[in-house]
């Protein structure tokens, strides 16, 4: 018997464990997930998009308009951030960050901080915005290298089907 040859690679997996880590979200609108990973391909961190660990998201808004107080943006904890506060208490430099959104210009203020050197996302399509703009020129000027994924498979399903086993 030969070895399966169409197993994910690390990209898939990793951005895949991302993505798994989005769906704790309680966030209507977007689900972000990040996971952090070692030189030796490590899972050393995971976050998702939410409230700080004491705030009861049944207390807070969810609304992405309106007086600023009265929206999301001021409460929620990005996904990025998460993952390098819950990291597994290691040092984090030289780590790679799997995000499915380019981080914002507070996210990549923390990565550039932790040491992470290289972010690997999904989709940039906020890149138009001054943030993501200012994040880019930060993560540059920093050496943090960035890249887009490139998937070769465009989903993966899981099941909780113990037959499938």
């Amino acid at each position: 018997m030969k070895k399966r040859t169409d197993y994910i690679s690390w990209d898939e997996y990793f951005m895949g464990v991302a993505l798994l880590s989005a769906k704790r979200s309680k966030d209507p609108s977007t689900q972000v997930g990040a996971c952090i990973v070692n030189d030796k391909n490590k899972i050393v961190g995971a976050g998702y998009n939410g409230l700080p660990i004491g705030c009861n998201d049944d207390e807070f808004p969810w609304h992405q308009q309106g007086e600023f107080l009265e929206t999301k943006y001021p409460y929620i904890c990005h996904a990025e951030l998460n993952a390098i506060l819950n990291n597994i208490g290691m040092d984090l430099r030289g780590c790679k960050i799997y995000t499915a959104l380019f981080p914002c210009n507070e996210c990549s203020k923390a990565i550039i901080q932790s040491g992470i050197t290289e972010v690997i996302y999904l989709s940039d399509k906020h890149a138009a915005k001054d943030i993501f703009k200012a994040s880019r020129i930060m993560l540059e000027k920093a050496g943090v290298k960035c890249r887009k994924v490139t998937p070769k498979i465009s989903s993966l399903v899981l099941s909780f089907n113990e037959e499938h086993v």
